[in-house]
């Protein structure tokens, strides 16, 4: 009898021990939602000259095509409490009946709802397909044909992507530490520079414009949960409610000021690459700016400039991190500040990342679309 009691005392003491760690990674977490909270305070009140920021998510799933069992009201009110602007669906197709038609579409509960499809080829090639014609990447790591001519952008970060590496005793522990105190910061402990998908924007950028987004692939699938006979849910925990999905990663677009915020405007933005990326629940990315002047032109993101003497780069930041500026795909400048002037001598594909070195985090919070210097 003393051995059993010997043996349970050391299993509940390993058991004990085995905790520590994500009993710390809790306490990170709280240091890092404090830190954020901080930053946030510090945002002055700034956008382009001349446009209007909104901001949304990209790359949703309903009941729809199978995947996911969330409701539209489901996501109208996550939509709602994450105060965004447009939600832009991305129903998987079926083959009797056209679910980008039947998907949410048009303005409800104040929010712009864009519908639109993810379609598969025979190679296995996956694009987001929608509204004025516009065509995304998405999974551009698995993406095969890139010289497809109907192709207007790259999904250049995805959350499932990310969350494919991720340990799945270690999240299982994570959850059940942090879950319920901070249900977005616990991706912190696992989000990651998309390296991979970066490169092979680059690598496209070198043949044509191409718009990057941020995709949160939401579905709302994952979880544990116990049912009765009829469905309804008697016990459960919901590890990606859309509430938690639409805080991570958003796409902030910019349209001209004067114009409404509509599904043609829009999309017209997104297709132009009027946009950047942002992982909002690292902080507010609202108020980036990224541009390209000379004494004859002006330009965001997205937008054409030609090489004059006096042509240069502007970036601002929200908040002081570190921003990167890339010229073809390659570091050109790395500086430390809220702001970087940059004088340029060469043609080139210029885009921007900016990362905050003060919350402990090796991974983008902002990520640009190019300035084209032509």
């Amino acid at each position: 009898m003393r051995s059993k009691k010997f043996i349970l005392l050391v299993l509940f003491i390993v058991l004990l021990l085995a905790q520590t760690p994500f009993a710390y990674r809790r306490y990170k977490l709280r240091r890092l939602s404090t830190a954020i909270q901080q930053l946030n305070t510090q945002r002055p009140q700034q956008q382009s000259p001349g446009f209007t920021e909104y901001k949304g998510v990209v790359h949703v799933h309903s009941f729809l095509g199978g995947h996911s069992a969330g409701t539209f009201s489901e996501i109208i009110s996550a939509a709602q409490a994450s105060q965004l602007n447009f939600v832009i669906m991305t129903e998987h197709t079926e083959k009797d009946f056209d679910t980008a038609q039947m998907t949410l579409q048009g303005v409800h509960g104040g929010v712009l709802f864009i519908n639109g499809n993810e379609a598969s080829a025979e190679n296995g090639d996956r694009l987001l397909v929608l509204p004025g014609e516009v065509s995304l990447v998405a999974y551009p790591e698995e993406f095969k044909t890139w010289n497809t001519p109907r192709i207007n952008g790259v999904e250049v970060y995805n959350v499932f992507t990310n969350a494919r590496r991720i340990n799945p005793v270690v999240a299982f522990f994570d959850v059940l530490w942090s879950q319920r105190s901070y249900p977005e910061l616990i991706f912190a402990l696992y989000l990651q520079r998309p390296d991979e998908s970066l490169k092979k924007w680059d690598q496209a950028l070198a043949r044509g414009r191409l718009t990057a987004t941020g995709g949160n692939d939401a579905h709302a699938n994952i979880g544990v949960s116990l049912k009765d006979s009829s469905g309804k849910t008697l016990l459960g925990i919901q590890l990606d409610p859309y509430t938690t999905s639409f805080r991570l990663v958003r796409l902030h677009v910019l349209i001209e000021e004067g114009k409404t915020l509509d599904a043609s405007n829009l999309m017209d933005a997104v297709k132009a690459g009027h946009c950047f990326i942002g992982f909002d629940f690292l902080g507010d990315p609202s108020g980036f700016v990224f541009e390209g002047v000379n004494s004859l032109e002006h330009t965001i993101q997205g937008g054409e400039i030609s090489l004059q003497p006096d042509t240069r780069l502007q970036v601002r930041s929200p908040v002081s991190g570190r921003i990167v500026i890339f010229k073809d795909g390659q570091i050109l400048v790395a500086q430390s500040g809220a702001s970087v002037e940059l004088p340029l001598i060469e043609r080139g594909v210029y885009r921007v990342e900016v990362y905050l070195p003060q919350l402990g985090l090796t991974a983008p919070w902002i990520i640009s679309n190019p300035v084209y210097v032509r």
